[in-house]
């Protein structure tokens, strides 16, 4: 039975056992240094030094083809070891990667200037920017697809924190030589007996224009979507009175995160110097500045201007200068 301590192997640098480890794995000389892409001499050479520095032969002499010796199997299996060990050692001693931020929004919501103060102020953590279908916004948010999401309402608000952002207004998009085209305006009267596409899914409102763009009639989609998908060959009206849409920004309830509050901030205008801290509620005021209560009541109906309390003698003398205030060259009445 041999000797042979394995143990000996650990003083070896892993850069040679690496090699070995090939060899033994391949047992091709020539294959392995193809792999390793390294000359098959200095391959060779390796091997022949660790056979030295062990005292032990670890491939079978003038096997053909290469064979392990017992030595080299029980060499291959510590060698592996402490490959795998210095490996983990390796990832453990990486840095974690910053945190960063998956924010959605569907067609037609532009966020590039949050974007943009978001690089300014949390260089170090990136800021992933995603495109979700409308039909797909509360799956991506449910699916942890992204963290946040500008949306359009409605959606569960059972499920979901939301803050409403803006109001698109709706508009008619037909064709250029259409008689509505003359319209500044239109209402949905204007609209009554005319084709109507069908609009009622976002995400295929380019199909529904180009359908206007070729047989005629209207298509109704929000104004974002129309410029989204603007044609040189169809004008867009707005509709003064039909049912506006709402963009919101919305996250899963129970989801906020440090990183999730600072997007919220920046999208609500809070500057880099305000305080960071918990979601206000939608229906929060800000507390009154000192000296507005003040101003207020001074403009109700009814209320006293300044200097009404005052005798009325002082008030007549103030009204006629009381001999103050006079303007140059102007004489004294008698």
């Amino acid at each position: 039975m041999s000797d042979f301590d394995v143990t000996a192997a650990d003083s070896i640098d892993l850069a040679r056992l690496r090699r070995f480890v090939a060899v033994a794995e391949e047992l091709h000389f020539a294959r392995a240094a193809k792999a390793l892409r390294i000359p098959r001499q200095s391959l060779s050479a390796t091997v022949i030094e660790l056979e030295g520095e062990l005292g032990t032969r670890l491939f079978v002499p003038g096997a053909s083809p290469t064979q392990l010796s017992a030595d080299g199997a029980a060499l291959l299996a510590h060698a592996r070891d402490l490959i795998k060990a210095q490996e983990q050692a390796e990832r453990e001693q990486q840095p974690e990667e910053p945190a960063s931020l998956r924010v959605g929004f569907v067609p037609g919501v532009t966020v590039s200037k949050w974007a943009r103060v978001w690089g300014e102020r949390l260089p170090e953590h990136p800021l992933a920017v995603v495109g979700v279908g409308q039909g797909e916004q509360e799956a991506a948010l449910r699916a942890g697809r992204v963290e946040l999401c500008f949306v359009r309402l409605p959606i569960d608000r059972t499920a979901m924190n939301a803050i409403p952002l803006w109001r698109e207004t709706p508009v008619a998009v037909v064709q250029k030589d259409d008689a509505l085209s003359l319209l500044d305006t239109m209402t949905l009267a204007d609209l009554a007996g005319e084709q109507l596409h069908d609009t009622s899914d976002p995400d295929q409102a380019a199909e529904a224009l180009a359908m206007v763009a070729a047989v005629g009639g209207v298509a109704i989609v929000p104004q974002s979507i129309a410029r989204l998908h603007h044609r040189r060959d169809l004008v867009y009206r707005p509709i003064t009175d039909a049912e506006v849409t709402e963009i919101a920004l919305a996250w899963p309830v129970g989801s906020d995160t440090e990183l999730l509050e600072e997007f919220v901030g920046i999208v609500r205008g809070r500057s880099a110097n305000s305080s960071r801290g918990a979601v206000e509620p939608e229906h929060a005021q800000a507390p009154a500045r000192k000296g507005t209560a003040a101003k207020s009541a001074a403009k109700k109906p009814g209320a006293k201007k300044p200097g009404a309390n005052k005798p009325a003698a002082k008030q007549r003398g103030a009204a006629q200068g009381g001999g103050r205030g006079r303007k140059p060259g102007t004489r004294r009445g008698r």
